[in-house]
């Protein structure tokens, strides 16, 4: 079993990437990260937000986090697992961007001072199961915001886990590794659970190594998201299918919100 970073406070486990680290941008190779970065790029700019201090909470492997530092933003990436960050500090190494990683659970996230905008993209937050800390997390996101500062996200939703991904298998085969996704959906706890089986290839011999990760993922709908960001006293601004960039509707898979900040006064309102 994969490395695990755990916090069960509440009853809630967060899975750390540990051996899907390794093979995660060869499996998410067709993911359209520059289309969600040039999406999440137009959305600050619209709101304003041409330069400065951007946050990105669960950044994974930082693909986006240096596509929006190459936009021109100053980039803080927050990330749990160890393994993640690795592979983001390599590509670091490669690009000579300016990028600040940190390892932080993000319920429990600390920054040195406020940021312009917090992005949080590809279901990072449905790894929050618990409907409090997912209020806890938004909560600190507010307290880290300039003034006014934005909230742009996405998750999926109870719909996507019920309907969609819930009980099905999904595998893949490359050369370089391959990979089985069993996923399995309660209706009770709304908790999808992934069990991962990833064979890597070993450079040195060409034997392929096995690790077996599981992770855990909540279905929210959008209303106690919603009922999450006003609990946390922040400002529910638009909300979008963010596959159809539509209205949301009930069949919505994944959906981008924006949100914004309040509660801190600029220093000429004091």
């Amino acid at each position: 079993m994969a490395e695990t970073a755990e916090n069960r406070e509440g009853g809630t486990e967060m899975e750390s990437y540990g051996g899907f680290a390794d093979v995660y941008d060869l499996f998410m190779d067709e993911t359209p990260y520059d289309e969600w970065g040039a999406f999440i790029v137009k959305c600050l700019k619209e709101q304003g937000i041409e330069k400065g201090l951007v946050l990105d909470l669960g950044c994974g492997t930082g693909t986006l986090t240096e596509y929006l530092a190459e936009k021109g933003y100053d980039m803080i990436g927050v990330d749990n697992s160890y393994d993640m960050l690795d592979k983001a500090l390599q590509k670091k190494e490669r690009s000579g961007l300016d990028i600040l990683y940190l390892c932080q659970d993000m319920r429990e996230f600390e920054l040195y001072g406020t940021v312009r905008a917090v992005i949080s993209i590809c279901d990072s937050l449905n790894y929050i199961t618990d409907f409090e800390e997912l209020a806890g997390v938004f909560s600190l996101v507010n307290n880290y915001l300039d003034p006014k500062g934005l909230f742009l996200f996405d998750f999926n939703t109870d719909y996507k886990y019920r309907e969609i991904i819930g009980e099905c298998v999904i595998a893949e085969n490359q050369e370089e590794g391959s990979f089985i996704w069993e996923n399995s959906y309660d209706d009770v706890s709304r908790i999808n659970e992934y069990d991962l089986t990833i064979f890597k290839r070993i450079e040195e011999n060409g034997l392929f190594e096995k690790t077996e990760e599981v992770h855990l993922q909540r279905g929210y709908t959008f209303s106690e998201v919603k009922e999450a960001l006003e609990q946390a006293g922040m400002v529910f601004e638009w909300a979008m299918d963010a596959d159809t960039r539509k209205e949301v509707t009930k069949e919505s898979g994944r959906i981008y919100i924006l949100a914004r900040e309040q509660g801190k006064a600029k220093p000429n309102d004091i």
